[in-house]
């Protein structure tokens, strides 16, 4: 127990240090891939809620590490929400031109499209 936890203050102590000397921000953790919308919004919940107990906790240096590296996830998470968002938005301006000029076809498909992706969202 010891020796894990010398590891692990010497692997914050580290860390630390690359976060104060580097210009950018260091890309050590891929995070949890969102391959898809309803992936991105799963993700989104699920890291959501372990960093709300987290940040309920006290805060040790264990528990930065932890942020850190789910926070990997959030962001991959929300460039994925947001690249569909603005899908959905673009799919939405369909339903919209579709329904001025009275293009039911038009409506139905890409109406059908928008919901489907809408609901993943509030799920």
């Amino acid at each position: 127990m010891k020796h894990l936890l010398s590891a692990l203050s010497l692997g914050f102590a580290m860390f630390a240090a690359t976060l104060v000397q580097a210009d950018e921000r260091p890309d050590h953790y891929k995070g949890k891939p969102s391959n898809t919308l309803e992936q991105a919004v799963a993700n989104f919940s699920e890291y959501n809620q372990r960093l709300k107990v987290l940040l309920a906790a006290e805060l040790t240096p264990l528990a930065m590490v932890e942020i850190h590296e789910l926070t990997y996830t959030l962001e991959v998470a929300l460039e994925k929400i947001h690249s569909e968002t603005a899908k959905l938005k673009d799919t939405l301006e369909e339903v919209h031109v579709a329904s001025e000029h009275m293009d039911m076809a038009s409506a139905k498909r890409s109406g059908d499209v928008y919901i489907k992706a809408a609901q993943t969202l509030v799920k």
